[in-house]
């Protein structure tokens, strides 16, 4: 039986690479990247079950997660920044700007920072910069998998020998660091406290 991981990288391997240029990593950047790499060899599971967490500060064991607990664990290591905490504050204050995919009335601090779409919608109300065509070590990606799943990474400091950023993600089995900026379909681009 084919899992998700080698069966989406086998679609990805279809898709036509555009050109990509990337930027000089700067310390901070180069922090979050750094972080991020800590988790692969750690995180070796992906499961996205439902659990309690601890708030604020709260995480399923490092050796298991998804895809957005890449970018959280890589923020709270780097720079102490909890987007559990963050992501909560900002939904309670802002219910209504946050995707209502799950039915849900209200916010769920176990949950909603473990979302894509309310990353995604955290990055761009906390005025993210947001670029096209210039990728940045420590930059933010968003994907949509397949039309229907919703994915994130980190963009690494280093690249492919044709140039290509790499990305450091979970996508089925563990936190890895892959050439597949371009596997995808890119539905987002951020630039978040990487700055200097």
């Amino acid at each position: 039986m084919i899992d998700r991981r080698h069966l989406l990288l086998g679609i990805a391997a279809l898709v036509t690479v555009p050109n990509a240029t990337i930027a000089q990593p700067t310390p901070r950047s180069t922090q979050l990247t750094n972080a991020a790499r800590k988790q692969i060899g750690v995180t070796l599971i992906y499961d996205p079950a439902y659990s309690r967490l601890a708030f604020p500060g709260g995480d399923v064991p490092r050796s298991k997660g998804v895809c957005t607990d890449v970018v959280i664990r890589a923020y709270r290591d780097a720079f102490g920044i909890d987007l559990q905490s963050l992501v909560n504050a900002d939904m309670k204050a802002n219910f209504g700007a946050y995707p209502k995919r799950w039915g849900l009335r209200s916010t769920d601090r176990n949950i909603d920072h473990r979302r894509v779409p309310n990353l995604q919608t955290f990055l761009t109300r906390s005025a993210a910069k947001q670029t096209r065509g210039e990728w940045r070590a420590g930059d933010i990606a968003t994907w949509m998998v397949n039309g229907s799943l919703p994915h994130i990474g980190i963009i690494s400091d280093r690249r492919t020998r044709a140039g290509h950023p790499l990305v450091i993600h979970n996508i089925g089995q563990g936190t890895r660091e892959e050439d597949v900026l371009f596997a995808f379909p890119v539905t987002g681009h951020y630039r978040w406290r990487i700055d200097s």
